[in-house]
Protein backbone atom coordinates (compact mmCIF):
# COMPACT_ATOMS: atom_id res chain seq x y z
CA UNK A 1 0.00 0.00 0.00
CA UNK A 2 2.68 2.07 0.88
CA UNK A 3 4.53 1.25 -2.49
CA UNK A 4 1.03 2.56 -4.15
CA UNK A 5 0.51 5.87 -2.65
CA UNK A 6 4.45 6.78 -3.35
CA UNK A 7 4.01 5.84 -6.33
CA UNK A 8 0.68 7.30 -6.90
CA UNK A 9 2.16 10.58 -5.71
CA UNK A 10 4.71 10.80 -7.78
CA UNK A 11 2.34 10.55 -10.93
CA UNK A 12 0.74 13.17 -9.46
CA UNK A 13 3.43 15.17 -9.14
CA UNK A 14 5.05 14.79 -12.30
CA UNK A 15 1.83 15.29 -14.05
CA UNK A 16 2.01 18.60 -12.19
CA UNK A 17 -0.81 18.43 -9.77
CA UNK A 18 -4.50 16.96 -10.07
CA UNK A 19 -5.58 17.18 -13.33
CA UNK A 20 -9.18 18.87 -14.14
CA UNK A 21 -10.66 18.25 -17.72
CA UNK A 22 -12.20 21.63 -18.71
CA UNK A 23 -15.61 21.49 -19.83
CA UNK A 24 -17.12 22.30 -23.28
CA UNK A 25 -18.89 25.37 -23.22
CA UNK A 26 -22.47 25.50 -24.04
CA UNK A 27 -23.62 25.24 -27.76
CA UNK A 28 -25.60 28.62 -28.51
CA UNK A 29 -28.67 28.78 -29.87
CA UNK A 30 -29.48 27.65 -33.21
CA UNK A 31 -29.72 30.21 -35.71
CA UNK A 32 -31.90 30.75 -38.50
CA UNK A 33 -30.37 32.80 -41.69
CA UNK A 34 -32.49 35.23 -43.35
CA UNK A 35 -31.08 36.34 -47.35
CA UNK A 36 -30.46 39.61 -46.60
CA UNK A 37 -30.99 40.69 -50.76
CA UNK A 38 -34.75 39.00 -49.72
CA UNK A 39 -35.35 41.46 -46.83
CA UNK A 40 -36.82 44.37 -49.14
CA UNK A 41 -34.01 46.87 -49.27
CA UNK A 42 -34.76 50.81 -49.01
CA UNK A 43 -33.26 53.26 -50.54
CA UNK A 44 -33.18 51.84 -54.49
CA UNK A 45 -34.71 53.77 -56.93
CA UNK A 46 -34.96 51.34 -58.96
CA UNK A 47 -35.90 47.46 -58.92
CA UNK A 48 -33.92 44.31 -58.46
CA UNK A 49 -34.63 43.07 -61.75
CA UNK A 50 -32.58 46.43 -63.26
CA UNK A 51 -29.44 45.87 -60.79
CA UNK A 52 -26.45 43.82 -61.23
CA UNK A 53 -26.57 43.29 -57.23
CA UNK A 54 -29.45 44.07 -55.09
CA UNK A 55 -26.83 46.29 -53.15
CA UNK A 56 -26.46 48.42 -55.86
CA UNK A 57 -27.45 52.33 -56.24
CA UNK A 58 -27.50 52.60 -59.89
CA UNK A 59 -28.97 50.26 -62.68
CA UNK A 60 -27.17 47.81 -64.45
CA UNK A 61 -27.77 49.38 -67.76
CA UNK A 62 -25.80 52.71 -66.24
CA UNK A 63 -22.50 50.95 -67.22
CA UNK A 64 -22.80 51.80 -70.66
CA UNK A 65 -23.70 54.81 -70.25
CA UNK A 66 -22.77 56.77 -67.12
CA UNK A 67 -18.60 57.85 -66.85
CA UNK A 68 -16.36 54.62 -65.26
CA UNK A 69 -15.97 56.34 -61.80
CA UNK A 70 -19.94 57.14 -61.37
CA UNK A 71 -20.60 53.45 -61.58
CA UNK A 72 -17.54 51.81 -59.76
CA UNK A 73 -19.32 54.24 -56.95
CA UNK A 74 -22.84 53.59 -57.71
CA UNK A 75 -22.03 49.74 -56.09
CA UNK A 76 -21.31 51.18 -52.55
CA UNK A 77 -24.45 50.64 -50.97
CA UNK A 78 -24.84 54.18 -49.06
CA UNK A 79 -27.97 54.96 -48.14
CA UNK A 80 -29.42 51.56 -48.30
CA UNK A 81 -31.42 50.20 -45.60
CA UNK A 82 -33.76 47.21 -44.51
CA UNK A 83 -35.85 46.83 -41.27
CA UNK A 84 -37.69 43.87 -39.10
CA UNK A 85 -38.84 42.62 -36.64
CA UNK A 86 -37.70 40.05 -33.73
CA UNK A 87 -38.22 39.58 -29.95
CA UNK A 88 -34.70 38.28 -29.76
CA UNK A 89 -32.35 39.27 -27.13
CA UNK A 90 -29.03 38.46 -29.43
CA UNK A 91 -28.73 37.85 -33.16
CA UNK A 92 -26.11 38.14 -35.62
CA UNK A 93 -25.58 40.28 -39.26
CA UNK A 94 -23.09 38.66 -41.19
CA UNK A 95 -21.82 40.42 -44.42
CA UNK A 96 -19.39 40.04 -46.88
CA UNK A 97 -17.45 43.26 -48.73
CA UNK A 98 -16.48 43.45 -52.03
CA UNK A 99 -13.65 46.10 -51.50
CA UNK A 100 -10.44 45.26 -48.91
CA UNK A 101 -10.62 49.14 -48.47
CA UNK A 102 -11.92 48.56 -44.80
CA UNK A 103 -11.49 52.38 -43.31
CA UNK A 104 -10.24 55.68 -45.13
CA UNK A 105 -7.50 58.17 -43.36
CA UNK A 106 -10.63 60.38 -42.60
CA UNK A 107 -12.93 58.23 -42.10
CA UNK A 108 -13.43 55.29 -39.51
CA UNK A 109 -14.39 51.47 -40.46
CA UNK A 110 -17.28 52.38 -39.08
CA UNK A 111 -18.52 54.60 -41.09
CA UNK A 112 -17.03 53.05 -44.71
CA UNK A 113 -17.51 49.43 -44.08
CA UNK A 114 -19.75 49.13 -40.89
CA UNK A 115 -23.69 48.27 -40.76
CA UNK A 116 -24.94 50.84 -38.40
CA UNK A 117 -28.58 49.63 -36.56
CA UNK A 118 -31.21 51.55 -34.92
CA UNK A 119 -34.56 50.22 -33.10
CA UNK A 120 -38.13 52.12 -32.56
CA UNK A 121 -38.27 52.95 -28.91
CA UNK A 122 -41.57 53.43 -26.97
CA UNK A 123 -41.55 56.93 -28.09
CA UNK A 124 -41.87 56.40 -31.30
CA UNK A 125 -38.93 57.76 -32.70
CA UNK A 126 -35.73 55.61 -33.76
CA UNK A 127 -33.05 55.61 -31.13
CA UNK A 128 -29.03 54.29 -31.81
CA UNK A 129 -28.80 50.39 -30.80
CA UNK A 130 -24.84 49.59 -32.32
CA UNK A 131 -22.53 49.79 -34.77
CA UNK A 132 -20.35 46.86 -36.35
CA UNK A 133 -16.18 47.54 -36.08
CA UNK A 134 -15.03 45.35 -39.23
CA UNK A 135 -11.63 44.81 -40.16
CA UNK A 136 -11.83 42.53 -42.70
CA UNK A 137 -14.00 41.82 -45.61
CA UNK A 138 -16.10 39.15 -43.99
CA UNK A 139 -18.09 40.84 -40.87
CA UNK A 140 -19.98 38.74 -38.20
CA UNK A 141 -21.78 41.49 -36.08
CA UNK A 142 -23.19 40.16 -32.82
CA UNK A 143 -25.84 41.15 -31.11
CA UNK A 144 -26.29 40.21 -27.42
CA UNK A 145 -27.63 41.28 -24.28
CA UNK A 146 -30.75 43.42 -25.74
CA UNK A 147 -33.67 43.62 -23.54
CA UNK A 148 -36.70 41.27 -24.35
CA UNK A 149 -39.32 42.33 -26.37
CA UNK A 150 -40.70 42.93 -29.51
CA UNK A 151 -39.65 45.74 -31.84
CA UNK A 152 -38.57 47.07 -34.93
CA UNK A 153 -35.26 47.43 -35.91
CA UNK A 154 -33.64 49.26 -39.24
CA UNK A 155 -30.05 48.58 -40.71
CA UNK A 156 -27.99 51.24 -42.39
CA UNK A 157 -25.92 49.82 -44.94
CA UNK A 158 -21.88 50.62 -45.71
CA UNK A 159 -21.50 53.87 -46.85
CA UNK A 160 -18.55 53.25 -48.71
CA UNK A 161 -18.21 49.62 -49.29
CA UNK A 162 -20.18 47.06 -51.68
CA UNK A 163 -21.65 44.63 -50.23
CA UNK A 164 -21.57 41.39 -51.94
CA UNK A 165 -23.76 39.18 -49.44
CA UNK A 166 -25.84 40.07 -46.37
CA UNK A 167 -27.53 37.41 -44.15
CA UNK A 168 -29.70 37.98 -40.66
CA UNK A 169 -29.29 34.92 -38.00
CA UNK A 170 -31.97 34.75 -35.49
CA UNK A 171 -31.82 32.21 -32.64
CA UNK A 172 -34.79 29.37 -33.10
CA UNK A 173 -37.78 29.84 -32.06
CA UNK A 174 -37.96 33.58 -31.77
CA UNK A 175 -39.55 35.88 -33.97
CA UNK A 176 -38.53 37.03 -37.79
CA UNK A 177 -40.28 39.54 -39.28
CA UNK A 178 -39.14 41.41 -42.46
CA UNK A 179 -40.56 45.12 -42.65
CA UNK A 180 -41.22 46.41 -46.31
CA UNK A 181 -39.84 48.96 -48.00
CA UNK A 182 -41.81 52.15 -47.07
CA UNK A 183 -44.65 53.17 -50.13
CA UNK A 184 -44.01 57.05 -49.39
CA UNK A 185 -42.33 58.70 -52.10
CA UNK A 186 -38.56 59.28 -51.34
CA UNK A 187 -36.47 62.13 -51.32
CA UNK A 188 -33.69 61.88 -53.70
CA UNK A 189 -30.32 63.15 -52.75
CA UNK A 190 -27.84 63.87 -55.52
CA UNK A 191 -24.36 65.10 -54.97
CA UNK A 192 -20.83 64.44 -53.89
CA UNK A 193 -18.64 62.48 -51.23
CA UNK A 194 -20.78 64.74 -48.59
CA UNK A 195 -24.26 63.42 -49.85
CA UNK A 196 -22.45 59.76 -50.11
CA UNK A 197 -21.75 60.10 -46.74
CA UNK A 198 -17.54 61.16 -45.92
CA UNK A 199 -16.50 61.54 -43.40
CA UNK A 200 -19.43 60.60 -40.92
CA UNK A 201 -18.62 58.14 -37.97
CA UNK A 202 -21.16 55.81 -38.97
CA UNK A 203 -23.88 55.28 -41.77
CA UNK A 204 -26.49 56.71 -39.89
CA UNK A 205 -25.14 60.29 -39.28
CA UNK A 206 -24.89 60.97 -42.95
CA UNK A 207 -27.12 63.61 -43.49
CA UNK A 208 -29.31 62.09 -45.68
CA UNK A 209 -30.18 59.22 -43.26
CA UNK A 210 -30.47 61.75 -40.54
CA UNK A 211 -33.16 63.66 -42.48
CA UNK A 212 -34.75 60.57 -43.41
CA UNK A 213 -35.89 59.33 -39.92
CA UNK A 214 -36.60 63.18 -38.62
CA UNK A 215 -38.98 63.17 -41.55
CA UNK A 216 -39.77 59.67 -41.45
CA UNK A 217 -39.71 59.47 -45.03
CA UNK A 218 -37.46 57.04 -47.38
CA UNK A 219 -34.47 58.30 -49.35
CA UNK A 220 -32.76 57.54 -51.85
CA UNK A 221 -28.34 58.52 -51.77
CA UNK A 222 -27.08 59.04 -55.13
CA UNK A 223 -23.92 60.65 -54.07
CA UNK A 224 -20.62 60.31 -55.61
CA UNK A 225 -17.75 60.76 -54.32
CA UNK A 226 -15.63 63.08 -56.43
CA UNK A 227 -17.87 63.00 -59.16
CA UNK A 228 -21.21 64.60 -58.42
CA UNK A 229 -21.14 67.12 -61.41
CA UNK A 230 -24.63 67.50 -62.47
CA UNK A 231 -23.51 65.19 -65.76
CA UNK A 232 -26.50 64.72 -68.49
CA UNK A 233 -26.09 61.03 -68.84
CA UNK A 234 -26.83 61.32 -64.76
CA UNK A 235 -29.71 63.56 -65.22
CA UNK A 236 -31.55 61.16 -67.60
CA UNK A 237 -31.73 58.45 -64.82
CA UNK A 238 -32.49 60.93 -62.06
CA UNK A 239 -35.68 61.53 -64.38
CA UNK A 240 -36.41 57.67 -64.40
CA UNK A 241 -37.32 58.48 -60.45
CA UNK A 242 -40.51 59.59 -59.22
CA UNK A 243 -39.67 60.78 -55.86
CA UNK A 244 -41.07 63.62 -53.57
CA UNK A 245 -38.47 66.18 -53.97
CA UNK A 246 -35.13 66.28 -55.83
CA UNK A 247 -32.00 67.53 -53.79
CA UNK A 248 -28.97 68.72 -56.00
CA UNK A 249 -25.63 69.00 -53.82
CA UNK A 250 -22.93 68.90 -56.55
CA UNK A 251 -21.05 72.41 -55.95
CA UNK A 252 -18.38 70.95 -54.33
CA UNK A 253 -16.95 68.60 -57.05
CA UNK A 254 -18.11 71.66 -59.82
CA UNK A 255 -15.66 74.07 -61.06
CA UNK A 256 -17.11 77.70 -62.16
CA UNK A 257 -17.22 76.91 -65.90
CA UNK A 258 -18.54 73.25 -64.81
CA UNK A 259 -21.62 74.64 -63.10
CA UNK A 260 -22.04 77.48 -66.41
CA UNK A 261 -22.44 74.25 -68.74
CA UNK A 262 -24.52 71.42 -66.63
CA UNK A 263 -26.77 73.47 -63.90
CA UNK A 264 -29.11 74.34 -66.15
CA UNK A 265 -29.48 71.54 -68.42
CA UNK A 266 -29.46 69.04 -65.52
CA UNK A 267 -33.10 70.79 -64.21
CA UNK A 268 -34.17 71.21 -67.61
CA UNK A 269 -33.83 66.98 -68.29
CA UNK A 270 -35.65 66.29 -65.13
CA UNK A 271 -38.58 68.66 -66.06
CA UNK A 272 -38.80 66.71 -69.28
CA UNK A 273 -40.35 63.95 -66.94
CA UNK A 274 -41.13 65.83 -64.34
CA UNK A 275 -42.78 68.66 -64.76
CA UNK A 276 -43.54 69.75 -61.33
CA UNK A 277 -41.62 67.61 -58.95
CA UNK A 278 -39.68 69.93 -56.25
CA UNK A 279 -36.24 70.60 -56.89
CA UNK A 280 -33.52 72.15 -54.60
CA UNK A 281 -30.19 73.43 -55.74
CA UNK A 282 -27.74 73.39 -52.83
CA UNK A 283 -25.22 75.13 -53.08
CA UNK A 284 -21.34 73.65 -51.32
CA UNK A 285 -20.66 73.90 -48.25
CA UNK A 286 -18.06 76.83 -47.04
CA UNK A 287 -14.59 75.19 -46.38
CA UNK A 288 -13.52 75.34 -42.62
CA UNK A 289 -10.27 76.78 -43.34
CA UNK A 290 -11.56 79.16 -46.20
CA UNK A 291 -10.83 82.18 -43.96
CA UNK A 292 -7.47 81.38 -44.27
CA UNK A 293 -7.24 80.22 -47.98
CA UNK A 294 -8.02 82.75 -50.49
CA UNK A 295 -8.15 80.55 -53.36
CA UNK A 296 -11.07 78.89 -51.13
CA UNK A 297 -12.84 81.82 -50.51
CA UNK A 298 -12.37 82.94 -54.82
CA UNK A 299 -13.93 79.07 -56.03
CA UNK A 300 -17.18 79.77 -53.22
CA UNK A 301 -17.64 83.23 -55.07
CA UNK A 302 -17.07 81.42 -58.33
CA UNK A 303 -19.14 78.29 -58.59
CA UNK A 304 -22.16 79.72 -55.83
CA UNK A 305 -22.20 82.81 -58.28
CA UNK A 306 -22.59 80.59 -61.48
CA UNK A 307 -25.13 78.01 -59.57
CA UNK A 308 -27.36 81.10 -58.45
CA UNK A 309 -27.37 82.85 -61.93
CA UNK A 310 -28.62 79.40 -63.42
CA UNK A 311 -31.29 79.28 -60.81
CA UNK A 312 -32.11 83.21 -61.91
CA UNK A 313 -32.20 81.89 -65.51
CA UNK A 314 -34.43 79.26 -64.24
CA UNK A 315 -37.16 80.98 -62.63
CA UNK A 316 -36.97 83.42 -65.60
CA UNK A 317 -37.90 80.95 -68.22
CA UNK A 318 -40.94 79.72 -66.18
CA UNK A 319 -39.44 76.80 -64.40
CA UNK A 320 -41.28 76.37 -61.24
CA UNK A 321 -41.22 74.51 -58.17
CA UNK A 322 -37.59 75.31 -57.45
CA UNK A 323 -35.95 76.26 -54.66
CA UNK A 324 -32.64 77.72 -53.83
CA UNK A 325 -30.34 76.57 -50.26
CA UNK A 326 -27.39 78.71 -49.42
CA UNK A 327 -24.12 76.74 -48.25
CA UNK A 328 -22.63 79.85 -46.15
CA UNK A 329 -23.99 78.25 -43.02
CA UNK A 330 -24.67 74.51 -43.94
CA UNK A 331 -21.64 73.11 -41.68
CA UNK A 332 -21.96 75.93 -38.70
CA UNK A 333 -19.48 79.09 -38.55
CA UNK A 334 -17.16 78.44 -35.87
CA UNK A 335 -14.76 75.82 -38.58
CA UNK A 336 -15.74 72.79 -36.39
CA UNK A 337 -18.00 70.82 -38.34
CA UNK A 338 -15.50 68.91 -40.71
CA UNK A 339 -12.63 66.19 -40.73
CA UNK A 340 -9.97 67.61 -43.16
CA UNK A 341 -11.83 71.36 -44.03
CA UNK A 342 -14.05 69.78 -46.64
CA UNK A 343 -15.70 66.92 -45.08
CA UNK A 344 -18.23 66.83 -42.37
CA UNK A 345 -17.82 65.17 -39.09
CA UNK A 346 -20.91 64.00 -37.05
CA UNK A 347 -21.66 67.48 -35.73
CA UNK A 348 -21.03 68.68 -39.27
CA UNK A 349 -23.71 66.55 -40.64
CA UNK A 350 -26.14 67.26 -37.47
CA UNK A 351 -25.68 70.95 -39.00
CA UNK A 352 -26.28 70.49 -42.33
CA UNK A 353 -29.71 68.25 -41.58
CA UNK A 354 -30.41 71.49 -39.41
CA UNK A 355 -30.12 73.84 -42.40
CA UNK A 356 -32.19 71.51 -45.11
CA UNK A 357 -34.53 70.06 -42.39
CA UNK A 358 -37.13 73.39 -42.47
CA UNK A 359 -37.07 73.44 -46.29
CA UNK A 360 -37.50 69.72 -46.49
CA UNK A 361 -40.57 70.14 -44.18
CA UNK A 362 -42.26 73.33 -46.04
CA UNK A 363 -41.77 71.37 -49.38
CA UNK A 364 -42.97 67.65 -47.97
CA UNK A 365 -46.15 69.57 -46.75
CA UNK A 366 -46.81 71.61 -49.69
CA UNK A 367 -46.85 68.54 -51.80
CA UNK A 368 -49.61 66.85 -49.41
Amino acid sequence: MKLFLTTTFLFIAFCGGPQVLAEKPAPGPELVWHDGAQLGLEGRGWTTDDLESPYDRLPSKAQNIVRGAVWNLSRHSAGLCFRFNTDATKFTIKYSLGSSRIAMAHMPATGVSGIDLYALAPDGKWRWVNVSRPSGQEVEFKLEGLDAGKRTYMAYLPLYNQVTKLEVGIPKGNVFEPVAPRREKPILFYGTSITHGASASRPGMAHPAILGRRLDRPVINLGFSGNGKMEPEVGALLAELNPEVYVIDCLPNMTESEVVENAEALVQIIRVSRPETPIVLVEDRTYANSWIHISKRLRHEGSRGAQLKAFDNLVSSGVKNIYYLEGENLLGEDGEGTTDGSHPNDLGFMRQADAMEPLLTRILATEK
